[in-house]
């Protein structure tokens, strides 16, 4: 295999980037099936879960998606019943996002394949390997991070607390003991 062309396509870090996040998307998808929803679905959920009343511009940063990608799926969550939008008294062309209580019973339902999904993509590393896996995933995004065309929004560097960071380890990371949730960093996919 060393001397086939392709070799060298398959070793790119673009490559092998995107072959491992359809591998990811694709466990999610298996987890989650009979609940029809996509990681991107799951991500809007879970922020707003964590950000109620967040306007649509705001989400689309947090989730490093584009406006139009967002308001797709933000109308398709809406129609489904799992979220709800509110106008924003003191900026009426605003309007501020929710989950509803069929969009909590659902994100509640996702916890557990979520996390099935998420323990499946890293099965494939030894346990020692895994948080150094996802440190190094982390300092490649946040260093190239504003060459995108859809940067991820500044609120990766405090907690949930608002404090700084002092380590640069993710605080999703860190918590993984603390609850039943998946990391944040998964529901952007």
């Amino acid at each position: 295999m060393a001397n086939d062309p392709l070799t060298t396509l398959y070793r790119r870090p673009g490559f092998m980037i995107r072959r491992a996040h359809q591998i990811a998307v694709a466990l999610f998808l298996e987890e989650t099936g009979e609940l029809k929803i996509t990681t991107t679905q799951y991500g809007i959920l879970f922020v707003l879960e964590h950000r109620p009343g967040i306007d649509q511009v705001s989400l689309a940063k947090l989730l490093g998606l584009d406006r139009s990608t967002t308001g797709m799926v933000v109308n398709k969550l809406e129609r489904a019943g799992l979220i709800g939008r509110a106008t924003v008294s003191r900026d009426r062309r605003r309007r501020s996002l929710h989950l509803t209580r069929a969009g909590e019973k659902m994100l509640a339902r996702l916890a557990a394949p979520a996390e099935r999904a998420q323990r499946r993509v890293l099965s494939a590393l030894a346990p020692r390997e895994r948080m150094a896996f996802l440190d190094m995933l982390d300092r490649l995004t946040r260093s190239h991070n504003g060459t995108t065309r859809v940067p991820l929004g500044a609120h990766r560097s405090a907690d949930r607390s608002g404090r700084k960071r002092r380590s640069a380890r993710p605080a999703a990371s860190t918590r993984s003991s603390q609850s039943s949730r998946p990391s944040q960093r998964w529901s952007s996919e």
